[in-house]
């Protein structure tokens, strides 16, 4: 009698060829948006039926890392958002926890407006804008913010002000590890820059020790 044939070997390794995929194309679209699913399939080492059979196409290559990049951000949130931090630490906790969520997907950026549309970009970023909304309504409600515009559309501000400097890194132009960006938010937000500074610097050496500890 003979044998099934054993599925999960090439499970393993049509997840593994997928997940290089995904990881070629971060990395090339960043730097060339017009690079061709051929020569995606070529950089990530699979040949072209592969890269076709698990995308059929350039929209559903961008939709996966669209949704890849949902599902970091929804994860980064989780691990950043502090509700019992002052509401300071608290966005500076949340913007060092989604930089490298947006270092990352940066490559998204500069194709939004030509492949996947403003509105998949916003969808995307809504969980984070929604989080820092929350945040600075309960900095000023604390008196940690000043009230100069309704938080939501400094939320908005706020990510436009990210996706600006992101874009930034796309050109060369900065290079910076969040703590910079980190610090821009804050003074943004209201908060003087001598203690934006420092809050900044005591919530990254408290989230590297975080992590060193594998918390």
């Amino acid at each position: 009698m003979t044998k099934p044939v054993a599925r999960e070997p090439q499970r393993r390794n049509a997840r593994s060829n997928r997940a290089r995929i995904l990881a070629t194309a971060r990395r090339e679209l960043g730097q060339n948006p017009d690079i061709t699913l051929e020569e995606l399939a070529r950089a990530a080492g699979v040949v072209r039926r592969t890269l076709f059979g698990h995308f059929p196409g350039r929209a559903a290559l961008l939709e996966a890392l669209a949704e890849e990049a949902s599902e970091t951000v929804r994860a980064a949130l989780a691990a950043g958002v502090r509700p019992s931090e002052p509401a300071d630490r608290a966005l500076a906790y949340c913007s060092l926890s989604m930089w490298p969520v947006g270092d990352r997907y940066r490559m998204l950026l500069a194709l939004a407006r030509h492949d996947l549309g403003e509105d998949r970009v916003a969808e995307i970023l809504r969980p984070a804008r929604e989080a820092i909304t929350a945040i600075l309504e309960r900095g000023r409600r604390d008196g940690l913010f000043p009230s100069h515009l309704p938080a939501a559309v400094l939320s908005a501000g706020l990510e436009a002000m990210t996706v600006a400097l992101l874009e930034e890194v796309n050109t060369g132009a900065l290079e910076d590890d969040g703590t910079r960006v980190a610090v821009a938010m804050l003074i943004a937000a209201g908060v003087p820059e001598k203690r934006a500074c420092a809050v900044v610097a005591a919530v990254a050496a408290e989230t590297a020790a975080e992590t060193a500890d594998g918390g």
